[in-house]
């Protein structure tokens, strides 16, 4: 299995490429993609990354783990594939752009269009088995993950992280809040959606602190 990520990350994170468990970790999915069905595709489980530099990090959305159903993940967090019905998180995502932005509610579900505007969407965890939730979860994604976290937190300033739910939260407490804006929120499923997800106004919140730093506006 070859790591196909972006170069301008992959400088950044070599080091963490060469660590004995990140190797452990690579040895486990060739094995997985192998013998199971997992997702996203081989050369998608980076695509967070080859779709938005390291350099072009403006904003960054934090999820948990992979949609595990056929055809839906896509390599970025609460992102589908063109034509996928969309689940129920992303389905309040577009409501809360809607009334947040004023905006239409989409028909695609794929996000890459935000990623290429510079909002990194990044999940814990990279991979999983098909309809097996958080089946790669404790497998050394999440150290790596972490390390992305405190690497942007360290080597930039003024990116936005929005940070759904405790689970986000919690894999946000190495951000620098003095560097960097931090917006919290329930998270956006049908179970926190109600408690304050709607009403967070997160993305006009992001567009303001975005152009008051006079850099410009995500196209939400």
């Amino acid at each position: 299995m070859q790591i196909k990520i972006a170069s301008s990350w992959n400088n950044i994170l070599q080091t963490e490429f060469e660590k004995p468990y990140f190797k452990k970790l690579i040895n486990f999915l060739k094995d997985e993609y192998s013998s199971k069905t997992c997702f996203p595709k081989e050369e998608d489980i980076f695509a967070a990354f080859n779709f938005c530099s390291f350099e072009a990090v403006k904003v960054v959305i934090i999820g948990q783990d992979p949609y595990h159903g056929i055809n839906q993940a896509n390599g970025l967090c609460f992102s589908v594939q063109d034509g996928i019905k969309h689940p129920p998180s992303l389905v309040n995502i577009f409501k809360e752009i809607a009334t947040d932005l004023g905006s239409e509610y989409p028909q695609s579900g794929n996000l890459e269009k935000w990623a290429k505007q510079g909002v990194l969407l990044l999940n814990a965890t990279l991979t999983v088995r098909e309809s097996e939730a958080g089946s790669h979860q404790k497998k050394g994604w999440e150290t790596f993950t972490d390390t992305v976290i405190a690497k942007i937190s360290e080597e930039k300033e003024n990116v936005v992280f929005l940070l759904w739910g405790k689970f986000a939260e919690k894999k946000g407490v190495s951000i620098n809040t003095d560097k960097h804006t931090v917006f919290t929120a329930p998270h956006p499923s049908p179970l926190g959606a109600w408690r304050g997800w709607f009403g967070s106004k997160h993305f006009s919140k992001t567009n303001a602190f975005l152009k008051n730093i006079q850099k410009e506006i995500i196209q939400w």
